[in-house]
């Protein structure tokens, strides 16, 4: 696992590549892009490349120490990342916080990372940090780093690595050098899934179509979605918005958890895009196999409608994303909202 290792962004791994070859190093970067389109596995080969021995600028990805960095236990390569996160991916049980784990990375976690810092390596010649999902810095964590970003310790290499950057102060931005990856080509994420799935080819580029260019929400699709999504617009266009009752049944079955919530707001996201192409008179429509309902519903709403409902949406994600709220209010809220802006 090296910078090779990742697809669909030649030119941020060219901009990485550059930057090795000319061994002119910045000491702060900030890799921003869509979620699972590759910024972490770019870091973890920039990491390889800053302190591999075997090939040094490059990273061979095959020695002890390349080894170590891609299962996140260098010890001169540190990782930040929010406590639920670490959850996540099994990299800490609840029982390991004293209190709830945050889905903020907390002002104590920089702290943390700076006295290891100020530390000399113990193998390599330079320290790297990364800061996966950056942007869920708290207030006091950001005004934290960005005291190691203004004085970095000597031969430190700081990665941030953000989904949303513009959450970060401007201050941090400013003192990073910004490498931008971008949504992975659908042919190539439909390419990946369909053998790593076994997915026919209609239900791959559905499912990749789906992911928005995001390699592992595409993976993370279950077949039994691809069915579900039919149901959700199917019941969706169904609705009478003149009767509350309707909208409140849809978000009892839809919103009955936070995975079915999310996986709800983004189909009718992705059909809310369908509808307005089916409206400018493109085929261009996702759900290839709704085509014929997209045009239907697209003769019945108006394109100031699909704006606030795309707006609409896009808030009760990122509600969802980033607080503790009830799937099913959101939801609720959603269609409530949709039935004002429609009268």
């Amino acid at each position: 696992m090296t910078l090779a290792a990742v697809k669909g962004q030649h030119r941020a791994v060219d901009a990485l590549k550059a930057a090795l070859r000319s061994g002119a190093i910045h000491h702060a970067w900030l890799f921003a892009g869509p979620e699972g389109v590759g910024k972490e596995l770019a870091a973890i080969g920039f990491a390889q490349a800053l302190t591999c021995q075997e090939r040094p600028g490059e990273g061979c990805g095959s020695c002890a120490s390349c080894g170590r960095i891609a299962r996140r236990n260098h010890p001169d390569v540190q990782w930040v990342m929010p406590q639920e996160e670490q959850i996540a991916r099994g990299l800490a049980g609840r029982s390991d916080f004293a209190n709830t784990p945050s889905r903020d990375i907390r002002v104590e976690q920089i702290r943390t990372l700076q006295e290891r810092l100020a530390l000399r390596p113990l193998e390599a010649e330079r320290k790297v940090a990364i800061v996966a999902s950056a942007h869920r810095m708290n207030d006091p964590a950001q005004n934290a780093f960005l005291k190691t970003l203004e004085e970095p310790p000597a031969g430190t290499v700081l990665v941030l690595i953000a989904s949303a950057p513009d959450r970060l102060l401007p201050t941090i931005r400013s003192r990073c050098l910004r490498v931008t990856f971008g949504p992975l080509p659908v042919d190539f994420i439909a390419d990946t899934i369909q053998e790593k799935k076994k997915l026919d080819r209609e239900s791959a580029l559905l499912a990749a179509t789906m992911a928005g260019g995001s390699l592992s929400a595409a993976l993370a699709i279950d077949p039994g979605e691809l069915t579900r999504r039919r149901e959700v617009i199917t019941a969706f266009e169904a609705l009478d918005f003149d009767d509350a009752r309707t909208l409140l049944g849809f978000a009892e079955v839809y919103g009955a958890s936070r995975d079915d919530a999310e996986s709800t707001l983004r189909i009718l996201d992705l059909w809310t895009r369908d509808v307005a192409v089916a409206r400018a008179g493109s085929d261009l429509i996702a759900n290839r196999d709704l085509a014929a309902e997209a045009h239907r519903a697209a003769a019945r709403t108006s394109d100031a409608e699909l704006q606030w409902r795309h707006r609409l949406i896009g808030e009760a994600l990122e509600v969802m994303a980033e607080r503790n709220a009830s799937p099913r209010m959101q939801l609720e809220k959603l269609l409530i909202d949709l039935a004002r802006g429609a009268r």
